[in-house]
């Protein structure tokens, strides 16, 4: 008889460590800000992280999602344009979102028609995969990462030693103490805020004020943070919520990064792909809340010079981009601008940096295991 995929996933778990012991002996699993408390021969929401004799198990030593992506797709635009990263994800995440773009392996075990299958691989193999792809940063990224934190500790402690940069593509349902636990090896992090407004965002699978708390914590301990929002007609798209997403955003510091990104019709969701004049106007607002870096993603060539970096100081074009392409790259070599040397925001430099030729092919390279 074929093995179950909750079988296979029982097979590649190990002890976790992101939990507590409560007084009734449940175990409160805090990876996420879901904190469940979990009972005996139970899941977390996440379905991935369980108690089984008395101990939280956790996924660890495989990979459903691995390839060489454009580090301008994750997206970070402030770090090392122009060079890859290597990406992997897992299965399983805490929310469960009707339009989610990567569906197949973030929503397995609640979805059956979820179908992504691990692969299994050992941190030194994909290390080494980073270094033949000429990566400099390696990405925990497709599903939910904070789920399977303590597996990308495993990977980014490793590859720390080795050089690498290592990131954070996640939803930003986070916990202090899994932040904490994560931060000596984890330098980026990128949160989707998805929207503002409680009740949606609890008909996604969390309430809104654990996702800015998340987002607040990962800026108090100095993460390099860029912010994402998949801008979704009828659900995000209002003025209230976009002028609200940019003036918490602008609170914390004018200096994040906000890409708007266009959505298409994915998973179950049938609403209407977003205009580029509707990303255009986001920015608009972004802008008018005082945040200086705003990029408009999904429609290259769409949204005017929304996908290129400016020096805030002088307005000098410091990077220009089309999609995950960096056409050209202005700055000095040491991430100054070259006309009044102001440095913005951001990672400019790096020891493993290998940026493509400026026009370069930007695609996604599959890698083997």
């Amino acid at each position: 008889m074929a093995e179950s995929l909750r079988q296979i996933l029982d097979k590649r778990s190990r002890p976790g460590e992101l939990y507590k012991t409560l007084s009734d002996g449940r175990i409160e699993c805090f990876a996420c800000a879901h904190r469940c408390p979990i009972s005996e021969g139970f899941d977390g929401v996440c379905k991935v992280r369980s108690v089984r004799d008395g101990q939280l198990w956790v996924p660890g030593g495989y990979v459903a999602g691995l390839q060489i992506d454009p580090i301008e797709k994750k997206p970070f635009y402030h770090v090392l344009p122009g060079n890859d990263a290597l990406s992997f994800g897992m299965l399983g995440c805490d929310l469960h979102c009707d339009y989610c773009q990567n569906w197949v392996s973030s929503q397995t075990l609640r979805d059956e028609q979820a179908v992504a299958k691990p692969r299994d691989v050992s941190v030194q193999r994909l290390i080494e995969a980073a270094g033949q792809g000429r990566a400099p940063v390696i990405v925990s990224t497709y599903n939910e990462p904070l789920i399977t934190a303590e597996w990308a500790k495993e990977i980014f402690e490793a590859a720390t030693d080795q050089g690498f940069l290592c990131g954070f593509v996640s939803n930003g349902n986070a916990t202090p103490e899994v932040l904490d636990y994560l931060r000596p090896y984890v330098r980026l992090y990128k949160v989707d805020l998805k929207c503002f407004d409680d009740a949606q965002y609890r008909s996604l699978g969390a309430p809104l004020a654990h996702i800015l708390r998340g987002i607040e914590l990962i800026f108090e301990r100095d993460f390099w943070l860029e912010i994402v929002t998949l801008i979704i007609p009828g659900l995000n798209d209002d003025e209230r919520q976009l002028r609200g997403m940019a003036r918490f955003l602008a609170n914390l510091s004018p200096d994040i990064p906000w890409h708007l990104t266009g959505y298409r019709p994915m998973y179950k969701s049938d609403r209407p792909a977003t205009p580029a004049a509707t990303l255009i106007r986001a920015a608009e607002i972004g802008r008018e809340e005082g945040l200086r870096y705003i990029y408009c993603g999904n429609r290259p060539g769409l949204v005017g010079d929304l996908e290129n970096t400016y020096c805030f100081d002088c307005g000098e074009v410091l990077i220009e981009r089309r999609s995950f392409r960096i056409l050209e790259n202005h700055m000095t070599q040491d991430g100054h601008c070259p006309r009044c040397a102001k440095s913005p925001p951001g990672i400019w430099q790096h020891p493993r940096a290998q940026p493509r030729d400026p026009g370069a092919s930007a695609r996604p390279r599959s890698i083997n295991v």
